[in-house]
């Protein structure tokens, strides 16, 4: 008996441990970004830009997010210029959010509004989705008020 006891006190011990432990609180898209390491940058950007409150409370929204390499791969001029223009900077992130929720599954090929007003061309072919020249990196981070899928690049709207 002791013996059992022995080997099952470990494992009740983990098991407790796991019940006392808070469930991951549902998340945003915004929330949902900041959490993620990969999406620093994007996520400075959204607070700097004045977004973060909208994607905490409005949607359902899609997210195409470029990850931190996206945007090194940015010119540095660019970012400037982006960094000292807030509506530009605005502009240029709401390119990459859709006013309703689209997991990859549920992505049709064609044309998409943004909630910036322009339009993307999004594919899918299999388990692949691309956003213009993007390629989704990783697809369906579900959100209380939507999805976010990260993408390499950083996709720019045309200049009007």
């Amino acid at each position: 008996m002791n013996r059992r006891l022995l080997v099952l006190a470990p494992a009740l011990a983990v098991l407790a441990a796991c019940a006392t432990q808070p469930a991951s609180a549902p998340a945003s898209v915004a929330e949902t970004i900041a959490r993620d390491p990969q999406l620093s940058t994007l996520n400075s950007l959204v607070i700097r830009a004045g977004l973060a409150d909208t994607l905490k409370s409005g949607g359902p929204y899609t997210v195409f997010a470029p990850t931190n390499e996206a945007f090194a791969a940015v010119p540095a001029r660019t970012m400037d210029e982006l960094a000292n223009d807030p509506a530009r900077l605005k502009n240029v992130l709401t390119y990459h959010v859709l006013p309703a929720k689209v997991t990859a599954h549920e992505v049709k090929n064609g044309n998409v509004r943004t909630v910036e007003g322009g339009s993307l061309s999004v594919s899918r072919a299999g388990d692949y989705v691309t956003v213009e020249e993007a390629m989704v990196q990783r697809a369906d981070m579900v959100a209380t008020n939507g999805v976010v899928h990260t993408v390499d690049r950083v996709l720019m709207p045309p200049r009007r």
